[in-house]
Parts: structure tokens; sequence; C-alpha cells
């Protein structure tokens, strides 16, 4: 019978390995798996490279792991945003790098590494400090540079509901980055607010298949 349900948030983590490569679904307060977070607070894993929209307010979400030394790299689409000075304090001390990645072409980077597509062409960012490095073609007379995928080792999200195959429903704008997130990770962990029977959820309003799932945990 398969059951991806996990006991707790500090079970499904516990694997986490240093240097591991971590997507984090959110979008500004919505959609973030805090109690996720909070656990690998916790277990300790270091080294890690971070994959968000943005880094955390105040010490909350991967802020904390961020103030605790914990991430040594962070991809990233608005790193310098109010209550964000966790951030810009370790980023100013050199205690972590920048990857600065516009916010479309980092959810588009994200998709390809779930869809089994290496790499895209994007306008976006031609002409910009984005583009150093990266190689550029035209298409029909508009100038783009080449994006490569982003994959995880895991990705941590948040949903609303779940079964325990791990299909999941999401809440509004908590959608946001974690369905691709989902789709993106080796290991995905989704944290819930409610599990429910094989059965119960619409077909048609399941957004994520519990086939990129394999792990779930529910919301203390």
């Amino acid at each position: 019978m398969i059951n991806k349900v996990f006991n707790s948030a500090e079970e499904a983590v516990a694997d986490v390995s240093d240097g591991s490569t971590i997507l984090f679904g959110g979008f500004g307060g919505a959609g973030v798996p805090y109690e996720i977070i909070y656990a690998l607070c916790h277990q300790g894993a270091k080294g890690l490279t971070a994959v968000s929209n943005n880094p955390g307010y105040h010490e909350e979400g991967i802020a904390k792991l961020i103030a605790d030394d914990r991430i040594s790299k962070l991809l990233c689409s608005f790193p310098v945003q109010k209550d964000s000075y966790v951030f810009k304090e370790k980023y100013k001390q050199g205690k972590i790098d920048l990857e600065l990645i516009p916010q479309g072409t980092l959810a588009e980077r994200i998709r390809a590494g779930g869809a089994g597509i290496e790499a895209f062409y994007t306008p976006t960012g031609v002409g910009t400090e984005i583009a150093v490095g990266k190689d550029e073609k035209g298409f029909d007379g508009i100038p783009c540079i080449l994006e490569k995928a982003i994959k995880g080792d895991f990705a941590f999200i948040k949903a609303k509901k779940a079964d325990r195959w791990g299909n999941l429903v999401y809440n509004k704008s908590g959608r946001n980055f974690n369905p691709v997130m989902a789709m993106a990770g080796k290991i995905t962990i989704a944290e819930v607010d409610e599990i429910v029977e094989v059965g119960e959820l619409d077909p048609e309003s399941i957004v994520t298949p519990g086939v990129f799932v394999q792990r779930v945990v529910k919301r203390s």
C-alpha cells in the first residue's frame, strides 16, 4: 500500500546532507513550508544551496538558515527587500554567494528542470550583467541568452491538502512556485494543512500529482 505520509517534519528531513541543493517554495509569506524549514534548522545540514524567490523575512523561514550560516549560496529573484536584513548582512560579510535571476527566468528554469529540458533561450537579461558569460543567439531577430535548468536534491513545498499517495491541492496564492519546484526536486517533501483519504480530492483540483511527491508531512 502506497503511503508517503511521514510522522514528523524531523523524520522527513533526516537524510538531507551537507552540500544539498534545496528548492524552497513560497512567494512572500504565502505557501512557505515553515515547519519543514525549521526541522532542517534543527537537523544541522550545512553548505546548502538554496533556490527561493526571496531570502525570507526577519529571521523566519530560510532567513533562519541564513542567519545560522547554513546556506552557502542563494539563487534568488528578490534578495534585497524590506526586512531581509539577515541576507544583506551575511552577503556584505562574504558568508553567502548570490546568483541573481529574474523572476520569470527563475520559474522557467525550475519548470525546465522538472520537465527534462536541460536549457532554453530567453531574451530576458540580454545586455545586462545577467548575460555575462552566457551563450547568446538570435531568433527571428530577437537576441536571447542561454539559461540552464535548475534541479534540486530536495524540494520543500507547502500545500493545502494531500492524500497518502502525495496528490496535492493548493490554497490560492499559496500555489506560486510550489508546483514547479515539486517537479524539479529529486525528493519532494510537502507540508500540508490536511491529509484526506485517497479518492476524496477532486481529480480536477489536483495540481501536483503524487508521482512528483515522495514525502508528506501534516502541519502541526
